[in-house]
């Protein structure tokens, strides 16, 4: 299962200050907009997001459709398919893609220890 680039998305205090500590790690940033509390950090191939009263807990995120530089590649699982096989293992959704529509959409999940999972297709 090919679920796309990986990051981390961070449930932070204080945007500003998380910024900081991690541009001081080497991290710069990479997209987002801190006016909106988040931005998208990236240290060589590692990619952060700090999110400010976006989400509780931490999330692993799975972006299909892009490689590490949210550029878009050319061939990729569709988060559609992505679901189905995600369904066929018994995993359960937390929240789910229409998988009546094309394009964007997102899924949820949850792994054992209570980790959130975040499918994100941009396109």
């Amino acid at each position: 299962m090919k679920l796309g680039t990986f990051s981390i998305s961070l449930s932070v205090k204080d945007i500003k200050k998380s910024k900081t500590f991690y541009e001081n790690l080497g991290f710069k940033g990479f997209g987002g907009n801190i006016t909106e509390n988040w931005i998208i950090m990236k240290n060589e191939s590692t990619v952060i997001g700090l999110f400010q009263g976006m989400f509780e807990k931490n999330i692993l995120t799975f972006n299909p459709g892009w490689d590490k530089n949210a550029e878009n590649l050319e061939s990729f699982t569709d988060i559609r398919s992505l679901q189905k096989q995600i369904k066929e293992k018994g995993i359960k959704l937390l929240s789910e893609a229409d998988e009546t529509n094309e394009g964007p959409a997102s899924l949820t999940i949850e792994d054992p220890d209570g980790n959130i999972i975040l499918l994100d297709q941009h396109r």
